[in-house]
């Protein structure tokens, strides 16, 4: 049985796979912080889901300083 953990991990790299295959030909550029964007969104709203909006509890979740998570929120701008 796979862990969460591998499913996501199978989830970030059939999407790596695709997005190289769309190139086609053409060089890639920028793909750590495309790819830390495309996964940060969501994963910081579906924690505050969990936590009903509370960003203390959202921050023990994500094991991140509730700074960071405010900066982080607010540089999505999910506040």
């Amino acid at each position: 049985m796979k862990s969460e953990h591998q499913d996501i991990a199978a989830c970030v790299r059939a999407a790596l796979e695709k997005y190289f295959r769309d190139l086609e030909g053409q060089k890639a550029t920028a793909i750590y912080d495309m790819v830390i964007k495309s996964v940060e969104k969501p994963m910081l709203e579906i924690v505050l889901k969990q936590a009903s909006g509370n960003q203390t509890q959202a921050s023990e979740i994500l094991g991140i300083n509730r700074n960071t998570l405010r900066k982080k929120l607010t540089d999505h701008q999910l506040l």
